[in-house]
């Protein structure tokens, strides 16, 4: 066979052989568990065992296996090494040992005891169902919520019962928020805004936005034409470094990290494309970083931006890049 899925109780480990990646080992996060028998590219037979996608548990996993790349073709975690199935073994002995096997039952009948009464929440025989206006500050919070995932096709946040007493302990912040996103709530604002400082800044901040503009340290520039990650644009592609020399009195409230010599450089939104063909930084921006502006994006940076990037496409009547 070409590889090997070896059952691992919430994980499912193929053994890959080498290639592009070398010999490694390869590690599939999927949404719903299930252990069952399919059919490899060879026609032999695999035993594929998944696990519910869990950002705490990607974060101990990416601590423990440093060198993990995730790979969106497959989607799947590629671990480089021979050696690295019997760590995985222990890490994954160590994840298991975590696991409550009485969870949905527990989180289920809390709910039923004491129930969430929002009109941003509901149940279904999965678990729980949020559907909110949106804003990054709301998608931050349900994120830490354990096992939170995006419901693409129905437009909602599942959590299941099991993460009750966490959705619990979150739930004061997402509704506040989910209430400060509501349309009416944000023409509100907007109006009470009208003729102030604030309103002149959003302003200014929408018209050096269309500039697509940005002013970068001219002895730490970065490089052309990759996704990077920027304090002011979120994650963008740099295309040209004009060597005008950027005057720090005339953006300095618009970018606060400005210092040194800077000159403009002139970015474009990223593609679906380029962002899944992007390795993702192994580590956080530093300070140093963030003062000069801009890093390499980091696997969560990129989530974000391939979500956007996807949503563009659909709306734009696009076929999204697989």
């Amino acid at each position: 066979m070409i590889g090997d899925h070896v059952s691992c109780g919430l994980l499912r480990l193929d053994t890959s052989p080498p290639g592009r990646f070398g010999a490694c080992v390869l590690i599939v996060f999927s949404d719903v568990p299930f252990s069952k028998i399919v059919d490899g590219e060879d026609g032999g037979e695999r035993v594929a065992v998944s696990f519910p996608f869990d950002r705490m548990t990607v974060q101990r996993f990416r601590q423990e296996f440093p060198r993990a790349r995730w790979s969106d073709r497959r989607k799947a975690w590629l671990v480089p090494g021979k050696t690295d199935r019997r760590r995985f073994d222990r890490w994954r002995a160590k994840e298991e040992s975590r696991a409550d096997p009485f969870a949905e039952e527990k989180g289920r009948d809390a709910f039923a005891f004491e129930p969430i009464l929002s009109p941003y929440l509901s149940v279904d025989k999965e678990g729980f169902r949020i559907r909110t206006p949106y804003s990054r500050k709301l998608v931050e919070e349900i994120r830490q919520v354990p096992f939170a995932r995006w419901d693409g096709d129905n437009k909602v946040w599942r959590i299941p019962f099991a993460s009750y007493d966490e959705l619990v302990h979150h739930w004061q912040a997402i509704e506040a928020e989910a209430q400060r996103c509501e349309p009416d709530e944000r023409r509100k604002r907007a109006e009470a805004r009208k003729g102030t400082e604030d309103e002149r800044k959003a302003r200014r901040r929408a018209a050096e936005r269309q500039r697509r503009r940005i002013p970068l340290p001219a002895d730490a520039l970065p490089p052309l034409d990759r996704p990077i990650a920027t304090e002011a644009y979120g994650v963008v592609v740099v295309s040209d470094i004009t060597g005008e020399l950027a005057e720090h009195k005339d953006v300095a409230d618009l970018y606060p990290a400005f210092d040194g010599d800077r000159v403009w450089g002139l970015w474009r939104v990223a593609t679906l494309e380029e962002l899944v063909q992007t390795w993702p930084s192994k580590t956080a921006p530093q300070d140093d970083e963030r003062r000069r502006g801009w890093w390499l994006p980091t696997i969560e940076e990129l989530r974000d931006a391939r979500r956007v990037a996807r949503w563009r496409e659909r709306r734009s009547g696009q076929r999204p890049s697989s």
